[in-house]
């Protein structure tokens, strides 16, 4: 696997601020402890509620938490999730990527977990479908729709089929909050860390058992410069009509 460097193409369909945006935002972990002021935080979770949603039902709910005191009993939480990442998945840098680079970035998870205590705001994103209104007709007609082996695959995967169902209406709305806060001047980045230890996140922001968390965002000011991303080239991963 190859990586390159992506750079804007100003006469890329859609203009190229968007474009622009989209190919220098990094995953930014290095922030200042500047607060970022309320009114800016809720510009964030308006591009995120301006996101798509399944069925339109706009059942998401963000946590938003920039108190200190709060932060700093989160800070303990993340250090585990981070430590337990980089004694596991995150130990080897990803094929393609060369160890110098992955060191760096380790760096800055490292530099991140360690000044967690300071990060100026973090957004949790949360959502819970509620439950199927289903009945024998409905059922019947989908079984019949989908055929028995199609049903029998429906059945083994379900609870895959309702996580993705979940993740498909929150994560748009995450990539809208994301663009927002790069066309702000903000640093971000999404972690899954904290799912680690979910059920303690929740008890320490109080959120309730029944519904799910999907992303744990630090937002600030960034102590570093916005670059162009490093990404696969488009040749790569493009599979035209078949695979």
């Amino acid at each position: 696997m190859t990586m390159e460097t992506v750079l804007p193409d100003p006469s890329a369909l859609g203009g190229p601020a968007l474009f622009d945006t989209m190919s220098t935002m990094r995953a930014m972990r290095r922030l200042t402890a500047d607060p970022v002021p309320d009114e800016t935080v809720e510009r964030l979770i308006q591009a995120a509620v301006w996101g798509p949603s399944g069925g339109n039902m706009q059942r998401y709910e963000y946590v938003v938490v920039t108190d200190r005191q709060v932060m700093a009993r989160l800070a303990p939480l993340w250090k585990r999730c981070v430590d337990a990442y980089l004694a596991t998945t995150g130990k080897h840098a990803p094929e393609g990527m060369d160890e110098a680079a992955y060191g760096r970035m380790v760096a800055a998870i490292e530099h991140q977990r360690d000044h967690f205590a300071d990060t100026p705001v973090l957004i949790i994103p949360c959502y819970r479908f509620p439950e199927p209104r289903l009945d024998e007709e409905g059922l019947a007609a989908s079984a019949r729709a989908l055929g028995p082996e199609g049903t029998q695959r429906m059945m083994e995967t379900q609870t895959r089929f309702q996580a993705l169902a979940e993740g498909s209406c929150v994560y748009p709305g995450v990539q809208n909050l994301l663009l927002a806060a790069r066309g702000l001047g903000l640093a971000a980045n999404i972690t899954i860390w904290h799912l680690m230890l979910e059920q303690e996140w929740k008890r320490e922001l109080g959120i309730p058992e029944e519904m799910n968390t999907f992303a744990a965002i630090p937002v600030g000011w960034p102590a570093g410069n916005f670059g162009p991303v490093r990404r696969r080239p488009v040749a790569d991963v493009i599979h035209r009509d078949r695979w």
